[in-house]
């Protein structure tokens, strides 16, 4: 046992020490493992214990303006990370067939790590769509399948920043940030108020353009199985198996909203044919019991249900799916 855990020991050293960039050894959180692993698992005990303890006996927040500022911020610093990869290397030449990693010190080559660990930082800040659910005590929504996905995200990302800054799987972070623009837009115009929401008419397609981004991640991924490049493999896998559980996962969302195939309600909450609640992939944000206290003017539908479609784990704003029959508030 002795020897087992000294060579466990010695092929960790030899792993952070040899076969890691060592340009990115001394950047923030870059160093071990380790604080990311426990921010990721402080994280999620918050989110499914300490958060939901605190908030017990107090009264929901109304967070309707702080979550128009969130997505504002989230759309803008999106786009500044989708605008990085493209001039790092996206729109400079990388090729969508086989494109190893550029571990010099190049400018490109430091710009594209650069904002890899950037993209990394992004993870965190998803935390606050945890926040915000638990704030409003909208514990139901933080389903185990959203903390997963959210606690593990961060640490997959350190993975492939630590070890290969660049490169091939990037494609997955400019697609994944771009849909974010759109995605994160989305949420901000809706969490205005019911009167914007014509101008997003297009609710319905983000969760097929998320899906064929998924699609489009998963090919390009699994193209280097029948092709030689100079990248490592494992990562490809990782990265190409993410595509396909989120496929699934948006597939299975689409079918039970849009459909009606397998769709029933039941208590404001899609379920799908087994009877199990689809929480994990449509989950409200904002209610009407917040929009006497919203500071717009006019009157608003009382709203049954609100159904927010997350990717990448993300929820945000939220749409109204009101029905026509229900008595108008004030």
């Amino acid at each position: 046992m002795p020897d087992a855990f000294t060579n466990l020991v010695n092929g960790y050293k030899d792993m952070m020490s040899n076969q890691s960039d060592p340009r990115v050894k001394d950047w923030a959180m870059m160093s071990s493992p380790f604080p990311t692993v426990a921010i990721c698992l402080g994280y999620a005990y918050f989110s499914k214990v300490l958060g939901p303890k605190l908030m017990e006996n107090r009264k929901p927040f109304n967070l309707r303006r702080i979550l128009i500022f969130y997505n504002l911020a989230q759309t803008i610093f999106s786009t500044w990370i989708f605008y990085e990869y493209l001039m790092s290397g996206w729109a400079r030449g990388y090729s969508f067939r086989c494109q190893p990693v550029d571990y010099t010190e190049s400018p490109l080559g430091l710009r594209m790590a650069a904002t890899c660990w950037w993209y990394y930082f992004s993870k965190f800040t998803e935390f606050f769509d945890t926040l915000f659910f638990i704030l409003r005590k909208k514990n139901q929504h933080v389903s185990t399948l959203h903390v997963i996905h959210h606690g593990i995200m961060p640490f997959s990302v350190w993975m492939g920043l630590k070890f290969a800054p660049g490169g091939h799987s990037t494609f997955f972070a400019l697609l994944n940030t771009f849909v974010h623009i759109v995605m994160y837009f989305y949420y901000m115009i809706a969490a205005m108020g019911p009167e914007y929401q014509k101008y997003i008419w297009w609710k319905k397609y983000l969760t097929t353009f998320q899906m064929v981004q998924f699609v489009a991640i998963m090919t390009h991924q699994f193209q280097l199985l029948f092709t030689e490049c100079d990248y490592p493999r494992t990562f490809m896998i990782w990265i190409g198996l993410h595509g396909l559980l989120f496929l699934g996962l948006f597939s299975d969302f689409y079918k039970t909203k849009y459909t009606g195939s397998d769709k029933k309600r039941k208590g404001g909450s899609a379920v799908t044919a087994n009877g199990k609640s689809n929480n994990g992939a449509c989950m409200p944000v904002l209610e009407d019991d917040e929009s006497k206290k919203n500071g717009f003017n006019g009157t608003y539908p009382k709203i049954k249900e609100y159904n927010s479609c997350y990717s990448n784990g993300v929820n945000n704003g939220y749409v109204a799916n009101n029905n026509s029959n229900e008595k108008k508030v004030a």
